[in-house]
C-alpha cells in the first residue's frame, strides 16, 4: 500500500505548508509515501539529496474553478497525469496540500476511481475561498468526499466544521512542528551579531512572507515609539513578498531606515541565528478580510530557539504557544498596543529569559517532529482501515 501525496507548496520553494510536509513525509517509511510536488527550477540538488521520492510535475494554474476553460483544463490535464502515476506505481491513497486546487484533483478521481484522499486544510485557504462562491461550493464538494480532513489548528477544524456535521466528524488536528535539533537556543554572540548587522542592538524579529495579514506594517508604524525608549531598537524583517516595496516606502515616510532592516535573501543558517540572536520575536498578524494566520509555524521556530514570542489574536497562532508563559497574544490591529507591549517585554530582561526558557521547553515537549511524525503515522495508519 503506497500513498502518493499531492502538493504544489514544497521546498525549496519558501513557505511555511511546504516545510511542515517536508519534515513530516521525509520522516515516514520511504517506501509507503511518494510525493508529487510542484515543479521548481531549482530543486533538482534538493531532490537528490532527499531521503523520499519527489516527483516534480506543473501543478499551477491562474484558475481554480471550474466556470473558467482555463481551469477546466488544468484539473483535466491534472486528473489525467495523476490518474497515469497511480496506475504505474500502485498508488492505493492520496494525500493533497490544499482543497484547491490539489484536493480538487483527488476528488474528481475519487468520483471516477474510488480512489480514497485525505485532505490538508490551513485555514486561510478555506476563508480565503469565500470570496468566491463558487470555490467555497467546490472546497465543499471536496470535503464531504474525504475520508479524513488534516487540519493545522483547531481554529482550522472550527472552520471545516461549518461545512456540516459530516465533516466536522472527519476533522483532525495535527500541528505543524519543528526541529530542535536544527532551532535551538545559543548565547549571545557578538560576533554573529556583527555579521547580521545588528551590533550593539536591541532586536525584534519577524519571519514570514512580507504580505497584508502578516502584519509587517503595523510593527513599523509601532517602532517610532519604541525608539523612544530604545534609540538602539531595530527591527529585522526576514522574508519576501508582494509588499515589499510598500514596506519601504513606509520606512522611508517615516525615516526608520536606521531602524527598520529587511533581510530578504539570507540562508537557512543565516535565519536561524536571527532567532536565536534577537531579543523578541513578533509575528504581529491580523485578519484581512478573509485572510487568517492558519497556524504561525515561525513562532514555533523561535520558542525553539528559546525566545519569547508576541503574536496577533488571529487564526490559530494562539495555539502556538502557552499565552502568559512563553509569549503574549495582542491585538495587532492598534499601533499602540504592539508599541507598549514590546516596551514592557524589553524592560524586564528576567521575564524574557525565563519565557525563553519555558517557550523551549513547550516546543520540545509538543511540537518537535519527532513526536509529531509518530502522530502522524498512527493517524494515516487508522485512516487506511
Amino acid at each position: 500500500m503506497t500513498t502518493l501525496l499531492i502538493t504544489e507548496n514544497f521546498p525549496p520553494k519558501p513557505g511555511g505548508s511546504g516545510r511542515w510536509f517536508w519534515e513530516l513525509y521525509s520522516r515516514l517509511s520511504e517506501d509507503r509515501y511518494q510525493v508529487m510536488a510542484g515543479h521548481d527550477d531549482s530543486a533538482k540538488q534538493f531532490d537528490e539529496n532527499a531521503k523520499l521520492n519527489i516527483t516534480r510535475v506543473n501543478l499551477s494554474s491562474s484558475e481554480w474553478g471550474f466556470a473558467s476553460l482555463q481551469g477546466l483544463r488544468f484539473y483535466w490535464r491534472s486528473a489525467r497525469m495523476v490518474r497515469r502515476f497511480i496506475q504505474q506505481k500502485n498508488i492505493t491513497e492520496l494525500h493533497c496540500g490544499r482543497v484547491l486546487p490539489e484536493g480538487v484533483i483527488a476528488w474528481l478521481l475519487n468520483i471516477f476511481t474510488g480512489i480514497p484522499y485525505v485532505c490538508y486544510v490551513h485555514g486561510e485557504d478555506l476563508e480565503t475561498a469565500k470570496s468566491s462562491r463558487e470555490q467555497y461550493f467546490i472546497c465543499g464538494q471536496v470535503i464531504k468526499r474525504a475520508k479524513m480532513i488534516v487540519c493545522n489548528s483547531q481554529n482550522s477544524a472550527n472552520i471545516v466544521a461549518e461545512f456540516g456535521d459530516s465533516a466536522k466528524a472527519k476533522a483532525r488536528v495535527m500541528h505543524p512542528g519543528v526541529d530542535k535539533n536544527i532551532f535551538f537556543p545559543a548565547p549571545v554572540n557578538q560576533q554573529t551579531k556583527d555579521a547580521l548587522g545588528w551590533s550593539k542592538r536591541r532586536v525584534a524579529l519577524t519571519v514570514g512572507r512580507l504580505q497584508a495579514r502578516k502584519g509587517q506594517d503595523m510593527m513599523i508604524k509601532a517602532v517610532p515609539k519604541i525608539v523612544e525608549k530604545y534609540p538602539d531598537f531595530l527591527y529585522a524583517i526576514v522574508g519576501g513578498g508582494e509588499q515589499k516595496q510598500e514596506l519601504l516606502s513606509l520606512v522611508a515616510d517615516l525615516n526608520l531606515t536606521e531602524h527598520v532592516m529587511f533581510m530578504s535573501e539570507i540562508s537557512d543558517e543565516q535565519m536561524i541565528q536571527c532567532y536565536q540572536q534577537c531579543d523578541v520575536f513578533i509575528l504581529p498578524n491580523r485578519t484581512i478580510g478573509q485572510d487568517i494566520e492558519g497556524f504561525g509555524m515561525v513562532l514555533v521556530e523561535a520558542q525553539s530557539c528559546g525566545k519569547a514570542v508576541i503574536a496577533g489574536d488571529s487564526g490559530g497562532t494562539k495555539e502556538t504557544m502557552l499565552d502568559g508563559q512563553t509569549g503574549y497574544v495582542i491585538d495587532a490591529t492598534s499601533v499602540s498596543t504592539i508599541s507598549a507591549k514590546v516596551c514592557a517585554m524589553l524592560d524586564d530582561d528576567d521575564t524574557l529569559q525565563s519565557m525563553g526558557i519555558a517557550a523551549r521547553e513547550h516546543v520540545v515537549a509538543n511540537l518537535d517532529w519527532t513526536a509529531l511524525s509518530s502522530q502522524a503515522k498512527a493517524l494515516f495508519e487508522r485512516s487506511r482501515f
